[in-house]
């Protein structure tokens, strides 16, 4: 069975101080991860130390930073390099979320030199693509996601390919309070899958984690994460407020 996993995304959110209170009162609440299930934290970078510190010897519980530069390390004064990130043992990291792709301008092609040097360096990529409300109101969304994943991971060989998560996140649902249906979640997630499919086979696509990120709550997190193509969510409100990302955490697969 593919790798459940319930992601939180904080974004730009919480003091170190909330921070920490929240990770706190996640942990104290009951929550239950099977063997092929996961958690991970996308906390900002200043909390990566401290959120590791915090959920040390957590089981299925891991850590994540929201960003990574291309180069492995050099004179790109504030970026994050996946040496520094390796040397405090975080081993995942959020590339090409849509806000990063429509406020710095991140591409396809430089997404791919993110997703490389990840590899090289043990460190998961959550590869994130998805299509604005336009793209969706045309129809042409299987096509514009198709190109996504076609310039950033295709020129991957299958082992490492299966190195990587995906998370699907139809843009118009990010933060707007409105979500996709349970039914075209997995329209996109399938479609996903058969896209790697065409270029990998249906083995290795059938291996691929494949997370929904658009407005995830507990009150929808159940009915989404129980259709076949989706194996867990990308959250981001939802992930700021305890009671409500163990919920979700909770309604992962069994």
């Amino acid at each position: 069975m593919r790798k459940q996993i319930a992601a939180a995304n904080w974004k730009m959110n919480l003091t170190l101080q909330e921070g920490e209170q929240l990770l706190e009162d996640i942990i104290s609440l009951p929550h239950q991860l099977s063997e092929n299930q996961e958690a991970v934290f996308a906390v900002p970078a200043p909390y990566l130390m401290m959120a590791q510190q915090k959920l040390r010897g957590k089981e299925n519980f891991s850590v994540a930073a929201q960003n990574c530069y291309s180069k492995k390390n050099g004179a790109y004064t504030g970026e994050i390099s996946v040496d520094i990130l390796g040397s405090i043992d975080v081993h995942y990291v959020v590339l090409g979320h849509s806000e990063r792709r429509e406020y710095f301008n991140e591409s396809n092609a430089f997404l791919a030199e993110k997703i490389n040097i990840c590899l090289l360096n043990n460190i998961t990529p959550i590869f994130c693509c998805g299509e604005p409300l336009a793209i969706r109101e045309a129809g042409t969304q299987n096509e514009y996601v198709a190109k996504q994943l076609q310039e950033s991971l295709y020129h991957l060989n299958a082992d490492q390919l299966l190195k990587i998560v995906i998370a699907y996140e139809p843009i118009w649902a990010i933060g707007t309070g409105k979500t996709a249906s349970s039914a075209q979640a997995q329209e996109m997630h399938a479609a996903i899958r058969e896209q790697l499919a065409s270029k990998y086979g249906k083995e290795t696509a059938d291996c691929i984690s494949i997370l929904y990120g658009g407005s995830v709550k507990s009150s929808n997190a159940a009915e989404i994460f129980a259709q076949p193509d989706v194996d867990g969510g990308l959250v981001g409100g939802a992930s700021l407020v305890a009671n409500e990302f163990v919920a979700i955490i909770n309604a992962l697969k069994k």
